[in-house]
């Protein structure tokens, strides 16, 4: 490869070697084949580390001029956000937990105090554990039944393998249990002297379950599940009594469920029922029966039950609906919550044993908001802690007494440097997409923003896993939005914003719909005046930067800047290699192109990077990982050679790589906010609009 030169007048340019795969009778060219180090998850080849060097160096050099708009872009981001900051105390057993910010903390601190009153005590210190590094990611805090204990679990460079560690509550010391590559919850048994978790496999999948014993080695530790099926991932969990430790394993379609006795995590496992292919199920117990939420009859689920010593044996409780989707169950002592989603709106529902079928919905305030359940960590509640908020409204944290069936308000973000509601407004429209269906798409802008077509929009789109992209509420979005821009979020099949069957519309071998979808929704808001081709920018992470990918080898005149944020673009490499960490968990998602003639053709008609053409291409940024296990970073890195060998014009084209993290990027908050304010910076630059 070259690199440019000290005064970076050219954009680097990797060199291309030779490299071909034939799979089905067709051969592949991958010139950039090389840019993957064989080392892989290390990284040391000097060939590769240049050539991302450079790109970083050139994005520096590109984004040099607009340093004064990224710094302005973010200290006001920074403005909105409440440094020295708390969440909301909340009960669990004998003790009150919160977390705070303290001014200017990239990082959050733990704190609790005994609920029957008392001196505060500080648990974990993210600040003092991340001094010094270059990224720092908490990922699980698990305290002890008896409130004497915390497992927790860290990660500091970016590569999700997690050290877990132990300490005592109540004389603040560091047990000497540590226990590396970790990658799961930490899950106490009812004895409070071990905790169940899995390890990070050759490949970063957890396909297991081991029991610590405190003070034993971690050499010595038990193996108490191996899930023999390479695309399934083991995750472990407890019921809400504390009877029972769940021990789930799965992919993207299928799972099965095993349940042992807290109190004896050595005891022979209780299977609730095996796997079969496209039946997804979770488990919950209260008081001897298990409360299962499953697709089994329904795309949108049921809720069943079954006796612990029958557990195979479902009847419906609560039975599936096209209207609808139950998204969630959650079972306390006297009650059970049902989360669902009717019309694409959230809605929760409380529901009584001996009444199961009898509506009980929380009603808010407005018509269209994201609602859940919020921090519930006690077996018997009087009240349900709510997490609450829409397009306009900032995150609202209610209780709602269960008793007289009312919310109270806990807790509205505050945003400093003010914020008023009546500014704003948002909308819920649906665009038809080319085969008629209706897609909706969420709108916030200021009040007073022309519908002549001249406004600039922002569109974001996330569209896989059957996730959607929640019409919340953002601060940093704010500064599109307060310069003249309509934020919009496509809510496109192969999420499941409208329930089960919006995803499966999304996936396989019918994935093109949801690329379909997102450019007939810019088409569609161009043709009612909401903007104009060109004046467009487009953003998606992850799945999102696939459709990105997609999207702009298949519409480039509608888009005047993208953002694609750790993209998925060489899905066909990606896909026929088994050892990456995702690869066989992913084939329900996007097909097998390995055994499936198929989904390989499919799936090659579509894949960013394979289909890359000398063509005129809009102005892009594109950020990745170096640690990234999820997206390596490779596939961004390829995708961005490719296209600058092959495009027919010199619109800017960047490529940002943290160097020290990963899929998430940095991690402390005002680091994450400086990478947004670049992005922003990036688009406003780009359209042209006032800065």
């Amino acid at each position: 490869m070259t690199s440019p030169t000290p005064a970076l007048s050219a954009a680097p340019v990797a060199e291309k070697r030779p490299h071909e795969v034939t799979l089905h009778g067709k051969t592949l060219s991958d010139p950039y084949h090389w840019l993957k180090d064989e080392s892989y998850p290390v990284i040391d080849d000097k060939d590769v580390l240049d050539y991302v060097k450079a790109e970083n160096a050139w994005f520096d050099a590109a984004m040099k001029p607009h340093a004064a708009l990224v710094e302005t872009l973010f200290q006001e981001m920074k403005g909105r956000i409440k440094e020295a900051d708390s969440s909301v105390p909340q009960k669990d057993g004998d003790w009150v937990y919160w977390v705070e910010y303290e001014e200017g903390a990239e990082y959050k601190k733990w704190y609790r105090k005994p609920a029957a009153g008392g001196d505060t005590q500080l648990i974990l210190d993210e600040v003092a554990m991340a001094a010094g590094k270059d990224y720092f990611r908490l990922a699980e805090v698990s305290v002890s039944p008896n409130g004497k204990l915390m497992a927790y679990s860290f990660d500091d460079n970016g590569s999700e393998r997690f050290e877990a560690r132990i300490r005592n509550l109540e004389t603040g010391e560091l047990l000497p249990d540590t226990i590396p590559g970790t990658l799961s919850s930490l899950v106490w048994t009812s004895g409070n002297d071990a905790i169940l978790y899995g390890l990070a496999n050759e490949n970063w999948r957890t396909d297991n379950v081991r029991l610590h014993k405190l003070g034993t080695p971690v050499e010595q530790d038990k193996l108490l599940y191996k899930e023999a099926d390479i695309g399934f991932g083991v995750g472990i969990g407890k019921t809400a009594a504390d009877n029972y430790i769940v021990i789930a394993t799965g992919d993207n379609e299928t799972s099965e469920v095993y349940l042992l006795p807290a109190d004896n995590p050595e005891a022979e496992m209780q299977l609730v029922s095996a796997r079969k292919k496209g039946r997804e199920y979770s488990v919950d117990e209260r008081g001897g029966t298990l409360y299962i939420h499953t697709n089994d009859e329904h795309p949108n689920f049921r809720v069943a039950t079954a006796s612990i010593a029958a557990p195979g044996t479902w009847k419906t409780l609560i039975p599936g609906s096209d209207d609808n989707y139950i998204t969630g169950l959650s079972v306390f002592r006297d009650y059970f919550v049902l989360e669902s989603r009717e019309k694409g709106v959230d809605q929760v529902d409380v529901r009584h044993y001996d009444a199961p079928l009898t509506p009980g919905r929380i009603q808010f305030p407005e018509a269209t908001y994201v609602a859940g359940l919020g921090d519930n960590p006690e077996y018997h509640q009087d009240k349900l802690r709510l997490d609450y908020e829409s397009m306009v409204t900032p995150d609202t944290v209610f209780d709602y007494d269960l008793a007289g069936g009312e919310l109270e308000t806990l807790k509205v973000q505050e945003i400093p440097s003010g914020y008023n509601h009546d500014d704003y407004e948002t909308e819920l429209v649906h665009m038809p997409s080319r085969d008629g269906t209706p897609v909706p798409v969420s709108l916030v802008y200021k009040k007073g923003t022309p519908r002549d077509g001249s406004a600039p929009m922002h569109l974001y789109v996330y569209g896989s896993y059957g996730y959607r992209v929640p019409p919340g509420f953002s601060t940093t979005r704010l500064s599109l939005v307060d310069r003249g821009m309509i934020y919009a979020i496509a809510h496109v099949r192969g999420g499941d914003d409208l329930g089960r069957a919006w995803y499966l519309a999304g996936k396989t071998d019918k994935r093109k719909n949801t690329f379909n979808d997102f450019i007939d929704v810019a088409k569609g808001l161009i043709a009612a005046k909401y903007t104009s081709a060109g004046k467009i920018s487009i953003e998606g992470r992850s799945a999102g930067g696939q459709v990105m990918g997609a999207v702009y080898n298949q519409a480039p005149e509608l888009w005047g800047a993208v953002l694609a944020g750790v993209p998925f673009v060489d899905v066909i490499n990606t896909m026929v290699d088994e050892t990456l960490p995702l690869t066989p968990g992913e084939w329900p998602e996007w097909g097998n192109p390995i055994t499936d003639k198929a989904a390989f053709d499919y799936m090659l008609s579509y894949s960013p990077y394979d289909n890359v053409t000398a063509k005129a291409y809009p102005p892009m940024l594109v950020s990745a990982g170096l640690n990234d296990p999820r997206v390596t970073y490779w596939e961004p890195a390829k995708w961005v050679a490719k296209l600058r060998a092959t495009r027919t014009n010199d619109a800017t084209l960047l490529l940002r790589t943290n160097m020290g993290a990963g899929h998430a990027g940095k991690s402390g908050r005002w680091g994450a906010l400086r990478e947004d304010a670049e992005e922003f910076a990036f688009v406003l630059t780009q359209l042209g609009v006032e800065k």
